[in-house]
């Protein structure tokens, strides 16, 4: 199974079902931009809407994209405001925006998913506006060295997801060919993580 067929197979019990990535991201993610406000955002890979929520709180207009058609229209289904354009497109393409025109693009558990970052970043540094940021939440690579990735259940079969495993160093890598710099970086726990790999790498970056 393709991955946007797995995503539109999962959308309708995303929401529902135990996933400590997705909680752990939510909550990151409201940490990091409480008291924050920006004019435009761009988020990567919206899925159900989990954190465009929070974005619409915060920006006088958010574009959200996902290659899903079935998570946007959950997500849709979340959101009744104004300010907010759902977009499917494929994020492995030139995306559908115009340079120089957000001051945050952010991305959250969407890029183990997509092979060549080197695309995602220069993307990014096209639509951001001089000094705008780019904030990457994804699952550590510590926890893909062992095998984990996104998955699902439903009727008593496990689906995974296809994933790519991107060192932190590929980031940053990435990050300083496209005229992106690294303004903080974290490393982030679920409560039931004791004893294990952190769960989270939290990027934030800056264009030049």
């Amino acid at each position: 199974m393709n991955i946007e067929s797995a995503y539109d197979l999962w959308s309708s019990t995303y929401d529902l079902d135990r996933n400590l990535t997705r909680d752990l991201d939510r909550e990151v993610t409201k940490e990091a931009f409480a008291g924050r406000r920006f004019e435009k955002i761009l988020e990567l890979g919206c899925g159900t809407g989990k954190n465009t929520v929070l974005l619409s709180g915060i920006s006088n207009r958010v574009q959200a994209m996902d290659f899903s058609e079935s998570m946007i229209q959950q997500a849709r289904q979340k959101l009744s405001v104004d300010n907010v354009e759902f977009i499917q497109a494929d994020l492995t393409r030139m995306w559908p925006t115009k340079g120089d025109s957000h001051d945050l693009v952010i991305c959250n558990l969407v890029l183990e998913h997509i092979d060549d970052l080197s695309h995602i970043f220069r993307e990014a540094c096209r639509s951001l506006q001089l000094h705008g940021c780019l904030y990457i939440s994804e699952l550590h690579p510590c926890r893909q060295y062992r095998g984990g990735k996104a998955h699902f259940e439903r009727g008593g079969e496990v689906t995974e997801i296809q994933a790519f495993i991107h060192h932190v160093s590929d980031f940053f890598q990435a990050a300083a060919a496209n005229n992106l710099d690294l303004v903080r970086f974290n490393e982030y726990w679920h409560s039931e993580d004791k004893g294990k790999p952190p769960r989270l790498a939290v990027f934030e970056f800056k264009k030049a």
